[in-house]
């Protein structure tokens, strides 16, 4: 099983617009970051975790020409806006692609992309995706996917665990009862929007405290701002953490 981060940048995206500061001028590669997004592969198993803005660029980007299903987060604007690019994949694969989602991003995607819940037409030219609330674990080829309960500030969403790896994103507190899910990972992504307190997201301090309770094998930060720089940040973390760049691939 391999993940791609097709996007490791927050929602606006780094650079940002009409900002000048060092990391958005910066010629590291690393600091170029689109909206957060992954793909988990195994096979001809291929999982898209959320559609942001930027999904035709990643997914050229990506080389990604099949899709299994779609697991979304929630229901941002930055995590779900992408989703009339999908249709490329319905008229690739002439299949209705599954979503998988919580009842509340369930409904919010049904009922603002309404287009696209409907059923194909005949030259697929449309979105043509399936709705399912997705509560316990199931299983996508050889792909165990456990959604994980978070909390983004007050907005209850999912974080999910792939097999022995888990992408938390979006997120201020992790329940106990999800802890529970997280034991035994080797991999743990895991949201780190930037050195400051946010009232929705974790910031460095708080997503060491995250990694050092849940004691993954690996830890790889992502949704970062342009007030992270990727080599300053890379070179203050403990061994075991390291910063996520957009087209790193994690092979487990």
């Amino acid at each position: 099983m391999k993940i791609v981060f097709l996007g490791t940048g927050s929602s606006a995206g780094t650079p940002a617009i009409a900002c000048h500061c060092p990391v958005c001028c910066s010629a590291d590669p690393r600091n170029r970051r689109l909206r957060a997004s992954i793909l988990v592969r195994d096979e001809d198993t291929h999982l898209l975790v959320d559609t942001g803005p930027d999904l035709r660029q990643q997914m050229l980007r990506a080389d990604v020409r099949t899709l299994s299903a779609v697991f979304y987060t929630h229901f941002h604007a930055d995590h779900i806006n992408g989703i009339d690019d999908l249709r490329a994949f319905n008229f690739a694969q002439k299949i209705v692609i599954p979503c998988h989602a919580d009842e509340r991003t369930a409904t919010e995607l049904v009922g603002r992309f309404r287009y696209c819940f409907l059923p194909p037409d005949i030259t697929w030219a449309k979105p043509s995706l399936s709705m399912h609330r997705i509560a316990s674990p199931q299983t996508f080829g050889a792909i165990a996917v456990t959604p994980i309960p978070v909390m983004h500030g007050p907005l209850p969403i999912l974080g999910y665990r792939f097999n022995d790896a888990a992408y938390l994103t979006d997120l201020k507190i992790i329940p106990d009862s999800s802890l529970m899910l997280l034991r035994g990972l080797k991999v743990l992504i895991l949201d780190c929007l930037h050195y400051e307190a946010h009232p929705t997201h974790l910031n460095v301090e708080e997503a060491l405290y995250w990694a050092q309770r849940i004691g993954a094998e690996r830890i790889i930060l992502t949704h970062m701002t342009h007030d992270i720089d990727y080599a300053t940040l890379a070179a203050e973390l403990p061994d075991g953490i390291i910063p996520a760049y957009d087209g790193m691939v994690v092979d487990l």
